[in-house]
């Protein structure tokens, strides 16, 4: 049965599953909020795991450096910039999967 604004693992007449499992729903919050808080300490790291390794080599060769002589004063822009590549990536991911 479907309810409205969850979604669920059912199964139509030829025993197709549609929609998703509440354990890859929660699997998937789970790893999205991580990755938030990744990005808080590690920016090139998280930036990586969205997908992005050539960004995530040049952030992490201007990252080191910026931390060493601005005494941290530049970390919060690397935080914003992994978040907004972060909420990128999840938008796309959902574009996606809305089109298909």
């Amino acid at each position: 049965m479907r309810q409205t604004g969850v979604i669920w693992a059912e199964r139509d007449r030829r025993g197709k599953k549609t929609g998703l499992s509440p354990q890859y729903v929660c699997k998937a919050l789970y790893i999205g909020i991580m990755n938030y808080l990744l990005a808080i300490l590690l920016p090139p790291l998280s930036i990586l795991l969205t997908g992005r390794p050539i960004v995530a080599v040049l952030v992490f060769i201007i990252w080191i450096p910026a931390l060493i002589f601005s005494g941290g004063l530049t970390h919060p822009m690397f935080i914003i910039l992994a978040w907004a590549l972060i909420f990128h990536a999840r938008e796309d991911r959902r574009h996606r999967r809305d089109l298909s």
